[in-house]
């Protein structure tokens, strides 16, 4: 559960940004959208390594 203290005088829309922004670092979204499929762990493996040859490339390219 998440708790946001509101002080005295806040505006609301503030407190619901915070909140928002909370929300969103515990990646509880996220995570049920991950759950709704199974993916192979292989699967999983294969794009985590495309995923590591792709940010080498630009790197790459960026000091080149």
């Amino acid at each position: 559960m998440l708790i946001i203290p509101i002080k005295d005088g806040e505006n609301i829309d503030r407190a619901l940004k915070r909140y928002k922004r909370k929300f969103d670092k515990t990646g509880t979204v996220r995570q049920l959208r991950a759950r709704q499929a199974f993916i192979k762990p292989s699967v999983v493996n294969r794009a985590k390594i495309q995923k590591a040859a792709y940010i080498q490339n630009m790197k790459d390219n960026l000091e080149s």
